[in-house]
């Protein structure tokens, strides 16, 4: 079963693009809480959250466009319905 995400145990979840984007939003504050605060450490955490944004740009984009090649190829999906998943097994 996953926690998070769509699956057959877990119709409500949320797609892979969705959670991380929330995430992203999530560092975005967390960076304006600190880009103001000069000390080494500050600066040390608000560099690595500057590259964690980055990483999590990549990693939308590649789960949008396993999405995209989803539904081009499989149409919408039928999980939250109960229905049979587009690819692998249930």
């Amino acid at each position: 079963m996953t926690r998070f995400l769509v699956s057959d145990d877990n119709e409500n979840g949320y797609r892979l693009e969705d959670i991380l984007t929330a995430v992203r939003a999530d560092v975005v504050k967390r960076c304006g809480k600190i880009v103001d605060d000069h000390r080494d450490e500050a600066h040390h955490v608000l560099e690595n959250n500057i590259r964690v944004l980055s990483l999590l740009s990549e990693a939308i984009k590649l789960a949008e466009d396993s999405t995209h090649v989803l539904d081009k190829s499989f149409g919408p999906s039928s999980a939250t319905d109960g229905g049979e998943p587009r690819i692998g097994r249930a």
